[in-house]
């Protein structure tokens, strides 16, 4: 099995468990699940849990199904379309605000959420991108290399 396929695998199972649990299972210094919980109400808790994790999960179900087997081409685009939806959300939530356009009230919403994790990026334009979500969105970069190479 070629080493960039078993890459995408594990890059796709970091994935799944960090969407999954992140706001559920605490991990201090790299998570604040009781900051979280004050932000958000359960039920959107919840549903947000949903929503970013069903994608992922069925392409690491499909892509572990087709392990042994060439990827059947809709899978290929559901890997594309989803990682590179979360690529430009994490883009747009983080590294926008951070890098170029301040956002006073994501900025303020993140302190509560995230104030108390770890993070090495220095603060900017009132925010903080704390390890984990860093060492997601570079899991995410990684993921659209390897489906880079992967379909060349």
């Amino acid at each position: 099995m070629p080493f960039m396929l078993i890459l995408l695998i594990i890059l796709q199972s970091l994935h799944v468990v960090f969407l999954w649990l992140h706001d559920w299972v605490p991990v201090a210094p790299l998570n604040d699940v009781a900051a979280v919980r004050r932000a958000d109400p359960l039920s959107r808790l919840v549903r947000v849990t949903l929503i970013q994790s069903i994608p992922w999960t069925i392409g690491l179900a499909f892509s572990l199904r087709h392990l042994t087997t060439p990827f059947p081409p809709w899978l290929w685009w559901w890997l594309w379309i989803s990682y590179g939806t979360l690529f430009i959300g994490e883009l747009r939530a983080w590294w926008v605000p951070y890098l170029l356009r301040p956002d006073p009230a994501r900025a303020a919403r993140y302190r509560s959420m995230f104030g108390n994790t770890h993070a090495f990026l220095p603060a900017r334009n009132g925010i903080t991108p704390n390890t984990l979500h860093v060492a997601l969105h570079a899991c995410t970069a990684a993921t659209l290399l390897a489906l880079t190479i992967l379909s060349l």
